[in-house]
């Protein structure tokens, strides 16, 4: 017999999980029940927002025949220091020279520089610095909130600089995606490049509990122009199968792993099968139990229930097994064995350890749309929406919460596990762009040092999407993906929010600099501050 499950889960307004109960013959005359769950046997998405409108006249310059970026600083993304001034030579879309042309403080050696020639573009950067285009590698094209437009999304995208996004599910539906997607390719819209992923079951007519069902979907997937595949979480054999088959197809694999399932499939399960990234945290204490084989939850817990789930998830890591200990080094080091990659979105969870701080943050009130806000306001009818009664004490275990999570991420980072850098903005009071910086923040915080933070926003992210020989540096051959800022973001990274950086100048006066200048994406140049000019016109109109 069908049983009908109702739940709330992650980037759908609602799923429905049919559970598919069968009687397996165990012994003389002794029967057991074995539940197989699969997820997006039918599914209620958020309305998808307006398509991004044709690129129009002044929305981004080029790409040029040549172009060249004068007396830059840069910070490559491989790890190296930081190194100017350079002239960096952009050809259409390809990065084809970069020369040094002095030392700091003392006046550039022209004899050395690169030659202006008839028709070509150069831009005028002493001091600024310029890094690779951002890669966010968990950015959904609008949510679970309805009407969200893709030009909204996209410009903030751009704006800070995020110039290559994996959306992690398609949830707009694919063809809406795989649209999006081609004309970025064709740079007829102002919008990034767009690795799209279709979550796993989406589309299909009948719940996929056998290894068949499992292989001919994710075949079907790779035909209709899915790049990879995003799981939630399915038996065993099921998983087996569709991972096999994805590595077939080679098609990109990523998983949060629900607590529905967790119990048989942690990350360390999943990674073995062949699962290349995991999504935020779920699954990883749990392949960090040594006292336990389930998470503690009270008498009282019901999944459903969007504060009962944040608030014991707030406790799990305290579970896990102690940093330095055999149970946690034989984890951490068979997952990096297996090239496991890790994107932790941290910054979606940051209000659960200061709830005052997100829903007041400086960029809400111009960049927030109406409807997004209206989103993120409690309510038991939305996920992530878990602010029913939200106690200090609930704070405080999410902060103990994050030092665990966050000396987990460093000391694999350190033993040299791939991190990368997403945001999953879109959801408890995190908007685009600003939420990927918030990002970065926070892996300073865990410890990574400012050049390992831009390794994570980037080349970490291009080697996770097998794209390190295209994007994800500075480095001649590759595209030209680049943020240029005038402040010194390895000194400060808030100088990266579009707000800017709020401080005191010589005068005594408060002010506020930084931001991104520019954006490069596919050798085109955006004005970061016209853009984010563009989404704040875009506010005021839908608060009228």
């Amino acid at each position: 017999m069908l049983a009908k499950i109702t739940f709330l889960f992650k980037h759908t307004v609602f799923l429905k999980v049919l559970i598919n109960k069968a009687v397996i013959q165990k012994s003389i005359a002794k029967i057991a029940l074995a539940i197989a769950f699969s997820l997006f046997a039918s599914a209620s998405f958020a309305a998808p927002g307006a398509s991004a409108p044709t690129k129009q006249d002044g929305e981004g310059e080029g790409p040029y025949e040549r172009l060249i970026l004068r007396a830059v600083t840069i910070v490559n993304g491989e790890g190296a220091p930081a190194r100017g001034p350079v002239d960096i030579v952009i050809e259409k879309n390809r990065i084809t020279n970069i020369v040094n042309v002095g030392n700091p403080g003392v006046p550039i050696k022209s004899n050395n520089r690169p030659i202006l020639r008839d028709g070509d573009k150069e831009m005028l950067l002493p001091g600024y610095f310029v890094m690779p285009g951002f890669i966010d590698m968990h950015g959904h094209i609008g949510g679970s909130a309805d009407n969200i437009p893709a030009e909204y999304v996209f410009k903030l995208w751009l704006g800070h600089g995020i110039t290559t996004v994996r959306e992690p599910g398609s949830f707009n539906g694919l063809d809406w995606v795989l649209d999006h997607a081609e004309r970025s390719a064709k740079n007829t819209i102002v919008a990034p490049r767009i690795i799209p992923y279709l979550g796993f079951g989406m589309g299909s007519e009948k719940p996929i509990f056998t290894a068949k069902q499992a292989r001919d979907w994710v075949k079907n997937a790779g035909k209709q122009g899915a790049k990879g595949i995003k799981f939630f979480g399915a038996t065993p054999k099921v998983m087996e199968a569709a991972l096999d088959e994805a590595k077939k197809q080679k098609l990109g694999t990523m998983m949060h792993h629900a607590q529905l399932n967790v119990m048989s499939m942690n990350a360390l399960d999943s990674a073995r099968l062949g699962l290349t990234t995991m999504e935020h945290w779920y699954g990883l204490p749990e392949a960090l139990f040594e006292d336990q084989v389930i998470q503690n939850y009270p008498a009282s817990y019901n999944y459903n229930n969007e504060q009962d789930r944040f608030s014991e998830a707030g406790k799990l890591w305290k579970q896990a097994a102690p940093y330095g200990s055999e149970k946690w080094n034989a984890v951490r080091d068979e997952l990096i064995e297996l090239d496991f990659t890790i994107n932790p979105t941290m910054t979606i969870y940051q209000a659960s350890r200061d709830l005052m701080r997100e829903r007041n943050a400086d960029w809400h009130d111009e960049y927030t749309l109406p409807t997004l806000w209206e989103f993120f306001k409690p309510s038991r009818y939305a996920h992530g929406s878990y602010w029913f009664d939200w106690t200090t004490d609930e704070e405080i275990s999410w902060k103990e919460n994050f030092k665990l999570w966050m000396q987990f991420l460093n000391d694999y980072k350190n033993h040299g596990g791939r991190v990368t850098t997403g945001s999953d903005s879109g959801y408890i009071y995190k908007i685009y762009g600003f939420g990927y910086i918030s990002e970065l923040e926070l892996l300073r915080e865990a410890g990574f040092n400012p050049y390992e933070v831009i390794q994570a926003a980037t080349m970490n992210g291009a080697q996770a999407l097998g794209m390190d020989d295209q994007i994800g540096s500075i480095s001649i051959g590759k595209l030209a993906d680049m943020v240029i800022i005038k402040e010194n973001p390895l000194r400060n990274f808030k100088v990266l929010y579009g707000t800017g950086h709020y401080q005191l100048d010589e005068n005594n006066q408060p002010t506020r600099k930084g931001g991104v200048d520019y954006t490069i994406k596919d050798g085109i140049v955006y004005d970061a501050k016209a853009l984010l000019s563009d989404v704040r016109k875009m506010v005021e109109e839908a608060k009228k």
